[in-house]
């Protein structure tokens, strides 16, 4: 019995990225400037609102001054916001679980 032993060679390396993966990686710097950009503006329709409703969604005036304070142009200040809303509300947790 003849047993004959053949090799391929795979070349597994990594594989070099298409066009539209290497279009979307060079416009993601881009959409995330519009995505700031527009959550800023989003955020300046926020001081239209009363103090009460400001509340109800857990920010206060403060909040919306440090966001804008806190952040570059080029920054996303709704993190800063989310962040602000999101202590207050386990603040108030805490306050009502400990009385």
């Amino acid at each position: 019995m003849l047993i004959t032993n053949r090799t391929t060679e795979l070349d597994c390396g990594k594989l070099a990225p298409t066009l539209f993966q290497r279009l979307v990686a060079g416009l993601a710097p881009l959409v995330s400037l519009f995505r700031g950009f527009r959550n800023r503006m989003e955020i300046n329709t926020l001081h239209d609102l009363n103090d009460s409703q400001l509340r109800d969604i857990g920010l206060s005036r403060a909040d919306l001054t440090s966001a804008f304070l806190a952040s570059t142009f080029f920054e996303d200040p709704s993190e800063h916001l989310t962040r602000s809303a999101r202590n207050r509300w386990r603040l108030q947790l805490f306050r009502s679980y400990n009385e």
